[in-house]
C-alpha cells in the first residue's frame, strides 16, 4: 500500500476543484431555477408562491427516484475508468437510460396521486387549483430530465464535467423568459400565475436533454469511447442490476430530500404565509447546499477511480482532503447566511411577515450547514463503495425517525412545549442531519479499516 505521504495535498485539491467548479455550477444553475420560479411567482402574489411550494413537495419526491439511482453512474462510470475498462461504459449508459425512462414514467403516474394528498389538507381552493396547474404540466417534462441526467452522469463519471455546467447555465437563461411568458401571459400564451412555472420546467427540461444529446453526438471528448456506436435495447438482467445499486440510494436520497419537502404540506394548513416564509428559507439553503453536494459528487468520482485502481489509501486520502475543503466552505457560507439574510429574503417578496420568518428560519440554516456539509460528503463517499444498504438505513434513521418526529412534536404538538409551527420543523432539521453526520463518519470509518486490513488491496 503506498503511504500517505506519496499524495499530495494541493494536487488532490486541484484536482478536486477542477471536478467540483463546473458540477456546481451546473447544481447552482438548476436550483437558481427554483429560486427564479418562487421570485417572479412570488410578485404575483404569496398565494401563487405557496402553490409553487407546495406543487414542487409533492413533484420533487416523485421525480427523486429518478435522480437517485442515477446518482450511482458517476462512480460506477470512474470506476471502469481507473480499472481500464472503458468498453463497459457504453452498456451502462444504455440501460441506465432504460432503467431512467421507466422511472420517469412511474414519477408522472405517482403525481396522479395529488389529488389525493391535498384532499385530506385544508387547503385554499385558489392555492389547490394552482398546485393542479403547476404539477399537470410538469409530469410531461419527466422523461426529457431523465435523459439529460443521464447523459450528464455519464459525462461526470468521466470526469468531464464542463458540459452540464454550460447546459445548466443555458437552461437557466432560458427559464426566465419563459416563466415571463407562462407566469405573466405573452406572446399569445394565457397568464397562469403560480402554474406558468410547470409549464416552463418542462420546456426546459427537454432543450437540455437535447443539449446533452448535440454534446455527446459532436463532442471530441466522447469519440474514444464510441457510446452510440452500437444501440441496445432494454436488458432486464442489467437494468435490474442497476436498480439494486441505485434503489437504496434513491430512498436514502428520498429520505432526506422528502424531509424538507413533506414539512412545506405538514405547514399548508397553517396558511400562505408561513408556507411562503418557509419556501424562501429552505430555496436559499437549498442554493447553498449545493456547494458541499457538488463537491461530494466529486470526491466520489475520484474515490471510484481510486477503487478501480485497487488504491485503498488513495481513496480515502481523497475524502479526508474533500472533507477539509468543505469544512472551509462552510465557515464561508454560514457567515454570508447569517449577515445577509434580510437582504436575501427581500429578493423574494415584499411582504413584511414572510420576510420576518424567512430571516429567522435563516438563522436556524446556519446551525445545520455543518453537520449538513459532513453528511453529504459522507453520502457521497459512501456511494463511491455501492454502500446502498448502508446508507439506505442510516438516512431513514436520521431523516425520518429522528428529524421527523422531532420536527413533529415541535412544530405541531404541545407535548414538550407550546407548538413552535416551522420552527420547530427547523429543529428537527439540526436534529436530523446531525444525527447523520455521526453516523455516516462511523460507516466510514468502518470501511477505512476493512480496507486498509484487506490484503487484496495491498499494494
Amino acid at each position: 500500500m503506498k503511504s500517505s505521504s506519496h499524495y499530495s495535498p494541493r494536487i488532490e485539491i486541484t484536482h478536486l476543484l477542477r471536478l467540483a467548479a463546473p458540477i456546481i455550477a451546473a447544481q447552482v444553475a438548476a436550483t437558481l431555477m427554483g429560486f427564479i420560479d418562487a421570485v417572479m411567482a412570488g410578485q404575483v402574489s404569496a398565494t401563487d408562491l405557496a402553490a409553487v411550494a407546495v406543487a414542487n413537495s409533492i413533484w420533487f419526491p416523485a421525480i427523486l427516484l429518478v435522480m437517485g439511482v442515477l446518482m450511482a453512474i458517476p462512480p460506477i462510470v470512474s470506476h471502469h475508468l481507473g480499472a481500464k475498462q472503458k468498453h463497459k461504459i457504453p452498456h451502462d449508459m444504455w440501460q441506465s437510460g432504460w432503467l431512467a425512462l421507466s422511472c420517469a414514467i412511474a414519477a408522472m403516474l405517482v403525481v396522479q396521486l395529488a389529488p389525493y394528498i391535498l384532499s385530506v389538507m385544508d387547503v385554499e381552493p385558489t392555492l389547490e387549483s394552482l398546485v393542479y396547474g403547476y404539477l399537470d404540466a410538469v409530469i410531461w417534462g419527466a422523461p426529457g430530465f431523465a435523459g439529460y441526467l443521464v447523459l450528464r452522469n455519464i459525462s461526470e463519471g468521466l470526469s468531464f464535467t464542463k458540459p452540464s455546467m454550460w447546459i445548466g447555465i443555458v437552461g437557466l437563461l432560458l427559464n426566465i423568459p419563459l416563466n415571463y411568458i407562462f407566469i405573466y401571459g405573452a406572446l399569445g400564451a394565457p397568464a397562469m400565475g403560480g402554474a406558468g412555472c410547470g409549464v416552463a420546467t418542462a420546456i426546459v427540461q427537454w432543450l437540455m436533454f437535447g443539449g446533452m444529446i448535440i454534446c455527446f453526438r459532436w463532442h471530441q471528448f466522447y469519440k474514444p469511447y464510441a457510446l452510440f456506436s452500437a444501440f441496445e435495447w432494454p436488458q432486464f438482467h442489467a437494468m435490474l442490476q442497476l436498480f439494486k445499486v441505485g434503489f437504496p440510494m434513491a430512498l436514502a436520497f428520498f429520505f432526506e430530500v422528502s424531509l424538507f419537502a413533506v414539512v412545506a404540506i405538514l405547514l399548508a394548513p397553517l396558511g400562505a404565509t408561513i408556507v411562503a416564509g418557509h419556501q424562501v428559507a429552505l430555496n436559499v439553503s437549498s442554493i447553498i447546499f449545493m456547494l458541499p453536494m457538488s463537491l461530494g459528487m466529486a470526491i466520489s468520482i475520484r474515490m471510484g477511480y481510486r477503487l478501480g485502481q485497487k488504491d485503498a489509501e488513495g481513496c480515502f486520502f481523497s475524502l479526508k482532503t474533500g472533507l477539509k475543503v468543505g469544512l472551509a466552505q462552510v465557515c464561508c457560507t454560514a457567515i454570508f447566511t447569517l449577515l445577509f439574510r434580510h437582504w436575501i429574503a427581500d429578493i423574494y417578496t415584499n411582504d413584511p411577515a414572510v420576510i420576518d420568518l424567512a430571516t429567522n428560519l435563516l438563522m436556524l440554516s446556519c446551525v445545520y450547514q455543518l453537520s449538513d456539509t459532513i453528511q453529504v460528503i459522507g453520502v457521497s463517499a459512501l456511494r463511491a463503495f455501492k454502500d446502498a444498504s448502508g446508507i439506505l438505513i442510516i438516512t431513514l434513521v436520521s431523516y425520518w425517525l429522528c428529524g421527523l418526529s422531532v420536527g413533529l412534536m415541535l412544530g405541531l404538538t404541545d407535548w414538550l412545549r407550546p407548538a413552535m409551527g416551522p420552527y420547530g420543523f427547523w429543529i428537527g432539521f439540526c436534529v436530523g442531519l446531525t444525527v447523520a453526520a455521526i453516523l455516516l463518519s462511523l460507516r466510514l470509518k468502518y470501511f477505512y479499516r476493512k480496507l486498509t486490513h484487506d490484503p487484496e488491496w495491498q499494494n
